[in-house]
Formats: structure tokens, C-alpha cells, sequence
């Protein structure tokens, strides 16, 4: 109730997928709209409004972040769908702002907020070389317990749902990578760190974690900003009311290509018959580049340079086809 409000007040009605308006033709586009996501709204809630935007027929995100954190969230249009798993193991940066000495029940600024150590913390007296050092601690791979306000699943709920009803669930702590960890602003009980992590990595059980190894008792977050996920940044990103304000051509140029989402994967092209073939979901012969392994997953493309989908490198050199893009989307 509360977050529907608070929509409502951000965004004009247009852009509420909770309002009735006349029903639009939907379209089958395909592609990867790169959006910046505002607070107080759901990732679900933003593909909504975008699908409605585009009038894209089907649409899913990837990457999901909480509704109090900002950001980069990839919405894939059509044919990219079948691509979004993608991003699921992709590294992400995130720029994060604590509240140090203060404890909350959800890990961020939409909990009950309470004193971490009993005693309100008075005049911190922390230096930038004591928290680098602290930091210094938390890089490459730490162990974590997963919050109880997560959407980890126990016996096929997640874990926000017992959270919710006052259950604690035992939780085992799970590896996570920190690849880069650094303080970018402290002042008094407040700190700006930017951190480049691995997939699973929980930043609000981070900073409570940090929070403690300052010796401030804990920490909570009071903002989250998603700026890079895998090979996409945040300066390639548009806001809702941006994409609202655009006439239909210009921002249907903003989709980015199906293959966008797999770029890092190495790329083979195939002359025409075996293109036909894959296609029509049969293995065919490849052995014009043996650096290829057994098991490799590659991208394929025609001679005409249009991406045909995902393959698979057989034991023979061949290859075997994945995930392929529907013969009625090539362009």
C-alpha cells in the first residue's frame, strides 16, 4: 500500500502500470533497453511501465535490484529473453552509502532503524586510513550469511516472506568476490564506498559487516546505485520519464542488439547451408578454428553477419546448436 502510494506521487498516471488506459497495439521488437532505475520502485514494476512504453509484446529484466536501490536494470525485449541468463553470474558495481553504528532489520533505510551497539554513536573519530585498512580485509573471497530480507528460497519461498511474518530462517554463510573495495567519502557516521563484486554478493549484509569491523557495531544502508553490470555502464542508461518524453523512432534506436547480451562469448560465422541447418536445429561440421574447445558455447552468425543464436562445440568440431534466435525475427 505504501509503495503504491509513494509511485503514485513519483510518476504521473501515464507512467503507473496500475492505471487504466486504453490498450495499446503490442509489438514484437526485440532488443535490450538499458534503463536507469529510480528508488521506491520495484524491478518488476519498472519493466512494466517500460513494456507499456515501448508497447513491446514480451519483455523480462535482468539483474533484479531492490526497490529502495537505483540504477542500471537491463530490460531485453522479444528475442533478447532468451538471452537474459546472460547477466545472472556478470560482475556489478555498485556505489553504496552506510550508515555506520546503527543497526537495521532489513539491511537498508526501509526497516526498523535501531542503535547497533546500545549506545548512540557520538562524534565518530574514524580516519580514511583506518577504514582502508579495515577494507583492505574484505577483498577477494569472503564468506557471508545471506539476509533473512533476500530472495534466497527455503523450501520454495523466499526468504523475505518469513522475514515478513517474524520467522528467522538459519541461514549458512556463502562465498562471495570482492574484486575492488574503496572509500570514496566519510564524514561524521556516514560513508560512500564503491565496490565491484561477483555474482551473489549482498551489499546490504556487506555493510553491516563492515560496520562491525570498524568496531561501530554494524551498519545499514541508506542509498544503493547500481552503475555497471557486466559490459553495459550507467552512461548508456535512460530514466522513465526520458523514454515518456521521446517520439516512437528515437527510442526504438535506443534498443540495443540481441547480441549485446553475450558479446563476451568468441563468435563463429557459417557459410550459408550451414546456417540453414542450425536453424532448422541440426548439428552441422565446423573445424575452421580449432581453438575452439569440446563444450565451448560460441556465438553464430551468417554471411550476412546476422546473429543466429548460441552454439555448442561437439567433440568432433562440429557444432550443435543452443539457443537460436526464430527464423520469423531475422531481420
Amino acid at each position: 500500500m505504501i509503495l503504491s502510494a509513494r509511485l503514485n506521487c513519483e510518476f504521473p498516471s501515464r507512467l503507473n502500470p496500475h492505471v487504466s488506459k486504453p490498450a495499446r497495439i503490442k509489438r514484437d521488437i526485440s532488443g535490450v533497453l538499458l534503463l536507469d532505475k529510480p528508488s521506491r520502485v520495484s524491478s518488476n514494476q519498472a519493466l512494466q511501465i517500460v513494456k507499456r512504453i515501448f508497447g513491446g509484446r514480451k519483455a523480462g529484466h535482468t539483474g533484479t535490484l531492490d526497490p529502495m536501490a537505483t540504477g542500471l536494470l537491463p530490460i531485453c525485449f522479444g528475442q533478447a529473453t532468451k538471452f537474459s541468463s546472460a547477466l545472472l553470474g556478470a560482475d556489478k558495481t555498485y556505489e553504496a552509502t552506510l550508515r555506520l553504528g546503527y543497526y537495521s532489520t532489513t539491511g537498508d533505510a526501509e526497516g526498523e532503524i535501531s542503535v547497533a551497539g546500545g549506545v548512540a554513536p557520538r562524534n565518530l573519530k574514524l580516519t580514511l586510513p583506518q577504514v582502508e585498512t579495515v577494507l583492505q580485509d574484505f577483498a577477494g573471497v569472503i564468506m557471508q550469511v545471506p539476509p533473512m530480507y533476500s530472495a534466497l528460497k527455503h523450501r520454495g519461498k523466499p526468504m523475505y516472506v518469513y522475514a515478513r511474518e517474524g520467522v528467522q530462517i538459519e541461514r549458512q554463510p556463502r562465498e562471495a568476490v570482492i574484486h575492488d573495495l574503496y572509500v570514496e567519502a566519510l564524514e561524521s557516521d556516514e560513508m560512500r564506498i564503491r565496490v565491484r563484486c561477483g555474482s551473489g554478493t549482498y551489499i546490504r549484509t556487506l555493510a553491516e559487516d563492515i560496520g562491525k569491523a570498524l568496531g561501530c557495531g554494524g551498519a545499514y544502508l541508506t542509498a544503493l546505485r547500481r552503475t555497471i553490470l557486466g559490459r553495459f555502464g550507467l552512461s548508456q542508461a535512460y530514466t522513465l520519464h526520458a523514454l515518456e518524453a521521446m517520439p516512437v523512432p528515437p527510442r526504438d534506436s535506443l534498443l540495443l542488439p540481441v547480441d549485446s547480451l553475450v558479446r563476451d562469448l568468441p563468435a563463429a560465422t557459417l557459410e550459408a547451408s550451414a546456417a540453414a541447418s542450425v536453424q532448422q536445429g541440426r548439428r552441422v561440421g565446423y573445424l575452421a578454428d580449432e581453438s575452439f574447445a569440446d563444450g565451448q558455447t560460441i556465438r553464430l552468425y551468417d554471411q550476412e553477419n546476422r546473429f543466429l543464436g548460441l552454439g555448442e562445440i561437439t567433440a568432433e568440431g562440429g557444432i550443435s546448436p543452443k539457443r537460436l534466435i526464430g527464423t520469423e525475427q531475422m531481420p
